[in-house]
């Protein structure tokens, strides 16, 4: 599958997600919690450990972070298997998320800030600019915003997606220079590597992207799904020229290995053109 991308394209997107200045992360639920779906404070200092050796290499990063519901599940003792159940949780959860997040964050004296949005926000041009104005502001400030989608007012991220549509808006909004999507699975594969032994990891996707996008949808189940949408999101930002990797969270110094231009996941190649200065 990756033989279908040219070696010397792949390399050079290796070195444009090494050189990026500007880095939007995203992790997914499975990232940051455990079999139960509580949160998982191990799985979260991981992240801000991998997240600090971007901002130690002099990089920008702004984090978009799944988990506000799992974090309210374990804090609440109630039934919790309808929509509007998982909106109030996200309520409970995401405040106990960002005092986790602010705790870590503090081990390497850096301040944190939260940023509830919906895509409505992103696609409105006056909201929009009020929330890229702030995540400029931070960023200058050296404090490190955090996203979630407001789940209490939409539900969208609660069904599928689990914030990879939004990342990857937010990723061009900023102008970002590359999106890194973590998850429980450290790479694209040409099927389900939970069920199927046979699956390989897919090293680069960029004129193979359609039959990735076959792959994929043969290969979904409700557990794997959101694979789907983590492809949709890469390649809307490689449209828009920023390359994209899609790769474990558990993997060792994950983020500083592709910060070395290292083969790290599955890296989505901006489309034609987009290496034009």
């Amino acid at each position: 599958m990756s033989d279908a991308v040219d070696p010397e394209e792949i390399e050079r997107t290796r070195e444009l997600a090494a050189d990026a200045d500007r880095v939007v992360v995203k992790a997914g639920t499975n990232s940051l919690t455990d079999a139960e779906s509580n949160l998982d404070d191990d799985k979260l200092d991981k992240l801000v450990d991998d997240v600090a050796d971007l901002l130690d290499h002099g990089k920008e990063v702004l984090l978009v972070s799944s988990a506000a519901i799992g974090a309210g599940r374990g804090r609440v003792d109630a039934e919790t298997d309808t929509v509007e159940a998982s909106q109030a949780l996200s309520t409970v959860g995401q405040s106990h998320l960002m005092r986790r997040y602010t705790e870590s964050f503090e081990r390497y004296d850096r301040k944190v800030a939260q940023i509830l949005v919906t895509q409505a926000d992103l696609d409105d041009p006056e909201r929009f600019t009020n929330f890229h104005n702030t995540v400029e502001t931070l960023l200058d400030w050296g404090i490190v915003p955090i996203v979630n989608e407001n789940d209490a007012v939409a539900i969208a991220e609660i069904q599928i997606g689990d914030n990879d549509m939004l990342s990857s808006s937010i990723a061009v909004g900023i102008e970002a220079d590359l999106l890194v999507t973590l998850t429980d699975v450290d790479g694209v594969y040409t099927g389900n590597p939970k069920d199927d032994p046979d699956a390989t990891k897919i090293e680069a996707v960029g004129s193979n992207y359609g039959a990735v996008q076959e792959i994929v949808a043969q290969s979904t189940t409700e557990e794997f799904g959101g694979i789907t949408t983590k492809v949709e999101g890469a390649r809307t930002a490689n449209e828009h020229g920023i390359p994209a990797v899609i790769a474990g969270s558990a993997e060792p110094d994950v983020l500083a290995r592709i910060a070395a231009g290292e083969s790290v996941g599955t890296i989505f190649l901006p489309v034609n053109g987009a290496y034009d200065d």
